[in-house]
C-alpha cells in the first residue's frame, strides 16, 4: 500500500479547517479554509486567531469561540458549536465588518505526551443560506406576503436549535464530567483496596511464618518447653493483631470514612496524654516536657487524635537521647502542635518517605526490630483527615514533627 500524503490530503478537504495552537495562533490552513475566510495563508498562519478575526462589535462571538477552543484543550474532547454569527472584517484593517454565519466544530490534536498539543478548527459558511431566508422576504408584494412569516419561523427556528444544541453539549459535558469523577473515585478505591491487600501480605508474612515455625517445632520436638512455645506463639499472634489493626485504620482513614468530632482543647489533650504515658513509664531515661498554650481548641475525634499523639511520641522515643518536648501553641489561625526529640534526625532526602507505609530507616530497625513503619502513614492520614497536615520541620539537633489543624474559636461554656 502507498503512502499517503497527509500534507497534501489535509489541503485537498473540500471542508474548511485550519489548525491552531494553544496559544490560538494559526499553525496552517488548507485551501478551503483560505477561500471560505477570505484570507491567504501569509495572512493566517503565525497569527493570534482573535487578532485576525476579532469577531465585529456586535455580539460576543470572539468569547464564545475562545470558551470553546478552551474547553476542547481542557476536556481533551471535541466542541461542537453549532451556528454562529461571527462577523468578519472586509477588507482586514478597515473597520468595516460584514454580516457572516458559521456552523464551528473544534477537535483535539493530541501530542507525543499525551495531552492536546493543538485544535482542528472547522468551519462552514452558512451565511448565504441565511440571507436567501431573508432575501424571501424582500421578494414582489405578493409572495412576500405569502412567505414572510414562513421564512421568519424558519430563521428564528435555525437559531432557537443552534442555542438548544449548545445547551445540550454543556449538559453533555457535565455529565461526562460527573462520570469520570465517578470513575476516578472508582478507580482510587480499587488501588486502597489492592494496596491494602499488598501491605496485609508483606506484613503478616513475618509474624505467620514464625508463629508456624514455632508450632512446627513444638510438634515436632516432644521434649520442648510448651509454655516457652505458648508464650512465643502470643507474642505473634498479638503483633499480627496489631498489624492487622493498624491495616485496618489505614483503609478507614483512606477511604475517608466520617469522623465523630467535637471541640478538644488541644493542650489539655496533650497533658493528659504525657501524664498517662509517664505513670506507666513508657519513657524510661527519657525526659518528656510540655509546653502548650491553654485554649487552643480545635474539632477533632479525641480517639483519633490521641493515636496521632501516641505515635509521635512513640517514634521520638526510639530515637531521642535525653529529652522529647512537646509544644501547643495557635499561629495565624491554625493550631499547631510540635513533637520533637534530641536524637540523631532524619535527613532532608528521607522526611517524606518515613511517611510511606512500610518504610523504616536503619536506626529504626535497629531500636525497634518489630515495628511495622505505619506509625507514621496512620498520623499524617489522621491529620488529612481532620483537613490537616503533618510534615517534618528544619530543626538541629534531633527531629521535629509539626501538626497543624484548623484552629476553632472557644465556644460558650466550654
Amino acid at each position: 500500500m502507498a503512502d499517503v500524503d497527509f500534507s497534501a490530503l489535509f489541503q485537498a478537504l473540500p471542508v474548511a479547517c485550519s489548525i491552531l495552537s494553544r496559544e490560538w495562533e494559526y499553525v496552517t490552513v488548507n485551501c478551503a479554509y483560505e477561500r471560505a475566510s477570505g484570507r491567504s495563508r501569509e495572512q493566517l498562519i503565525g497569527r493570534y486567531v482573535f487578532h485576525v478575526f476579532p469577531g465585529g462589535p456586535e455580539g460576543d462571538s470572539a468569547r464564545r469561540l475562545k470558551d470553546s477552543l478552551e474547553r476542547v484543550v481542557n476536556e481533551g474532547e471535541a466542541d461542537r458549536m453549532g451556528l454562529q454569527r461571527y462577523d468578519v472584517e472586509e477588507p482586514a484593517g478597515s473597520g468595516v465588518f460584514q454580516e457572516r454565519h458559521w456552523t464551528i466544530v473544534n477537535t483535539p490534536l493530541f501530542g507525543p505526551d499525551g495531552r492536546v498539543a493543538w485544535v482542528v478548527n472547522q468551519v462552514e459558511d452558512v451565511t448565504g443560506f441565511v440571507q436567501r431566508l431573508r432575501e424571501a422576504d424582500a421578494g414582489a408584494e405578493p409572495v412576500r406576503q405569502a412567505l414572510a412569516a414562513g421564512t421568519q419561523a424558519v430563521e428564528a427556528e435555525l437559531f432557537t436549535r443552534a442555542r438548544e444544541l449548545q445547551e445540550v453539549n454543556q449538559r453533555l459535558r457535565r455529565a461526562q464530567a460527573r462520570e469520570r469523577h465517578a470513575a476516578e473515585a472508582a478507580r482510587r478505591a480499587l488501588e486502597i483496596q489492592q494496596q491494602a491487600i499488598a501491605d496485609t501480605s508483606h506484613d503478616l508474612r513475618g509474624p505467620v511464618s514464625g508463629l508456624r515455625t514455632r508450632l512446627e517445632v513444638a510438634l515436632s520436638d516432644p521434649e520442648a518447653d510448651s509454655r516457652l512455645v505458648l508464650d512465643a506463639a502470643l507474642h505473634d499472634a498479638e503483633r499480627i493483631g496489631d498489624i492487622v489493626a493498624d491495616l485496618l485504620e489505614l483503609a478507614r482513614l483512606e477511604a475517608r470514612t466520617p469522623l465523630d468530632t467535637r471541640s478538644v482543647d488541644l493542650a489539655r489533650l496533650v497533658r493528659a496524654e504525657v501524664d498517662r504515658r509517664d505513670e506507666a513509664h513508657r519513657t524510661p531515661g527519657v525526659r518528656v516536657t510540655v509546653d502548650a498554650e491553654p485554649g487552643v481548641i480545635v474539632d477533632v475525634s479525641p480517639v483519633r487524635l490521641t493515636r496521632l499523639l501516641n505515635n509521635l511520641l512513640d517514634n521520638a522515643e526510639r530515637h531521642a537521647r535525653s529529652r522529647i518536648e512537646v509544644t501547643v501553641a495557635r499561629e495565624r489561625g491554625e493550631a499547631v502542635l510540635n513533637v520533637t526529640d534530641d536524637g540523631p534526625g532524619i535527613p532532608a532526602d528521607e522526611r517524606e518517605s518515613v511517611f510511606r507505609r512500610f518504610f523504616r530507616r536503619a536506626d529504626a530497625r535497629r531500636f525497634d526490630p518489630e515495628g511495622s513503619g505505619l506509625g507514621l502513614p496512620i498520623a499524617r492520614q489522621i491529620a488529612q483527615a481532620h483537613d490537616g497536615s503533618l510534615h517534618i520541620a528544619d530543626h538541629s539537633p534531633g527531629t521535629r514533627f509539626t501538626l497543624r489543624l484548623p484552629l476553632q474559636e472557644p465556644h460558650d461554656g466550654f
